[in-house]
C-alpha cells in the first residue's frame, strides 16, 4: 500500500514539474516575444476588465479594452470588434488568471488546452476499450496535437478545446456510470453554447427515459449554481450577452457549413439554408426517436455522434478548430484498423494525411490571416456521409457511451 501510494506522489511531482516547464517554456519562447491567442484575449481582457476595472465584460469600456490589447486602437467597421461573447460564468471560471500578465495568463491557458486534449485522448481510448501499442499511441498523441483543428485551436487559445474535453469526459463519465461527474462535466461544456446546444438536451431526455436521474441533478446544481452567480456578480449579463450575440454574424466572414455552401457559393440564401437544416434536424428527430421513444438503445452511439455533426453543420456559426469533437467518432474508426495488425500501416498513412491535407488546403488557399471558406467543409460533411455510410457498424457494434444505461451498478 505504501509502495503504491509513493508510485502515485512520484508520478505525481514529476507530472507537476513537467506541466510547470512546459508553462515556462511557452511563456518565454512563445508568449512572451510572439503575443498571440486572439481567441483567448476577448476573453482574458473581459475577465480583466470585470475582476481589476469593475467593469461589466460586455460594456463598451470592456470591448474597447479588448481592442486596444489586440489592435493598439479601437476596432475600425471592417474590423473583428473582439466581443467578450460568452455566457457570464467564464468570468467566474477563469477569474484567477486576471491576476497575472496575458503573457503568463496565455502560457498557462495553452497548456490547459493540451493537456485537455492529451486526457480526451486517452478518455476516448478508455471508453472505446482500445490499448494500442506504444509506438501508435505515440503517433496518435502527435496527431492528437500536430493535425490542423487541434493545432489552429493552441495557436488561438480556442476556449473550444476545453468543450471538447468536457463533452469526452461527459460521455466516459456516463459509460463508466459517474453520474455526477457526468452531469458537472456536461454543465461546464456549456461555456460555449454552440458547441452543444444540441446535445446537451438531447442527453438530458436520455438521462431522464433511462432513469439516470443524477446526471440531470448533477447537471442542475453546477449549471444552477453557475447561472445563479452569474447573475449575483452581474444582474443585467443574459440581456448583455444577447445583445452581443446578435452582433455575432455581422462581423464574422463564415457561418456554419450549411451556410457556407447553401448561401455563401449556391446563393439560395435564407429559405435555401433553412430547408438544408431541417432536413439535417429530421435526420437527427428519427434518430433520437429510435433511441428514446422505441428502445434502440444499440443505437445511441451512433445517434450521440450524428448529433455532434448535425451540431457543427448547422450551427449560425462555428469555427474550425470546434472541429476536434470529431476525434471522437474518428477514434472509434481508428480502432476498427489498430485491432487488426494488416490495417495498423494503413492507421498510420491515415493519420499522416489527416495532419497533411487539411495544413496543406489551409496553405493553399489562405488569403492573408483568413481561412478560406472551403477549409471549413470537408470534415463535418464527410463526418455526416461516413455516419450515414457506416450506421450499422455503429449500431452492431459493443455500446460504448451507453455501455451501462439499463443494467446494474449505481451511479456514482
Amino acid at each position: 500500500m505504501r509502495t503504491g501510494r509513493m508510485q502515485l506522489l512520484v508520478v505525481g511531482v514529476v507530472l507537476l514539474v513537467l506541466l510547470v516547464g512546459n508553462v515556462v517554456a511557452t511563456h518565454n519562447i512563445l508568449t512572451e516575444p510572439h503575443p498571440g491567442h486572439n481567441d483567448f484575449m476577448s476573453r482574458w481582457e473581459g475577465v480583466r476588465s470585470f475582476w481589476r476595472d469593475g467593469l461589466n465584460p460586455y460594456s463598451d469600456e470592456a470591448s474597447l479594452n479588448i481592442q486596444q490589447q489586440i489592435y493598439g486602437r479601437a476596432a475600425q467597421e471592417d474590423e473583428d470588434p473582439g466581443y467578450f461573447a460568452y455566457p457570464f460564468y467564464v468570468v467566474l471560471l477563469l477569474g484567477p488568471l486576471a491576476y497575472t500578465s496575458y503573457a503568463w495568463a496565455s502560457a498557462i491557458w495553452m497548456v490547459v488546452l493540451e493537456v485537455a486534449l492529451i486526457a480526451a485522448l486517452f478518455l476516448l481510448l478508455d471508453m472505446v476499450k482500445w490499448r494500442p501499442r506504444p509506438w501508435l499511441l505515440g503517433v496518435l498523441l502527435l496527431w492528437a496535437l500536430l493535425n490542423y483543428y487541434a493545432a489552429r485551436g493552441l495557436l488561438l487559445g480556442q476556449p473550444g478545446h476545453l468543450v471538447y474535453f468536457f463533452q469526452v469526459l461527459t460521455f466516459w463519465a456516463l459509460a463508466n456510470r459517474h453520474d455526477r461527474l457526468a452531469g458537472a462535466a456536461m454543465a461546464l461544456s456549456t461555456i460555449k453554447p454552440q458547441m452543444v446546444f444540441l446535445i446537451v438536451p438531447l442527453l438530458l431526455v436520455w438521462a431522464w427515459r433511462t432513469r439516470r436521474v443524477t446526471v440531470i441533478a448533477s447537471f442542475g446544481v453546477v449549471w444552477g449554481g453557475l447561472m445563479a452567480a452569474s447573475f449575483m456578480f452581474e444582474p443585467t449579463w443574459l440581456g448583455d450577452w444577447l445583445d452581443q450575440l446578435q452582433q455575432y454574424p455581422s462581423y464574422t466572414a463564415f457561418g456554419a457549413p450549411v451556410w457556407i455552401v447553401m448561401q455563401h457559393y449556391l446563393g439560395f440564401g435564407d429559405v435555401g439554408e433553412w430547408l438544408v437544416t431541417a432536413v439535417l434536424w429530421s435526420v437527427l428527430v428519427w434518430a433520437w426517436f429510435g433511441v428514446l421513444v422505441r428502445g434502440r438503445s444499440e443505437r445511441f452511439d451512433w445517434a450521440v455522434m450524428l448529433a455532434l455533426t448535425i451540431t457543427h453543420l448547422s450551427a449560425v456559426r462555428t469555427a474550425t478548430p470546434h472541429f476536434v469533437v470529431f476525434t471522437i467518432p474518428l477514434v472509434f474508426y481508428f480502432k476498427l484498423l489498430g485491432q487488426r495488425r494488416a490495417y495498423r500501416s494503413w492507421l498510420v498513412v491515415i493519420l499522416v494525411l489527416l495532419v497533411v491535407m487539411p495544413w496543406a488546403h489551409f496553405l493553399l488557399t489562405v488569403d492573408g490571416e483568413f481561412e478560406h471558406a472551403t477549409v471549413y467543409l470537408p470534415l463535418p460533411i464527410g463526418m455526416f456521409i461516413l455516419l450515414i455510410w457506416t450506421r450499422a457498424q455503429w449500431w452492431r457494434s459493443a455500446p460504448l457511451i451507453a455501455a451501462s444505461a439499463t443494467g446494474g451498478g449505481r451511479s456514482k
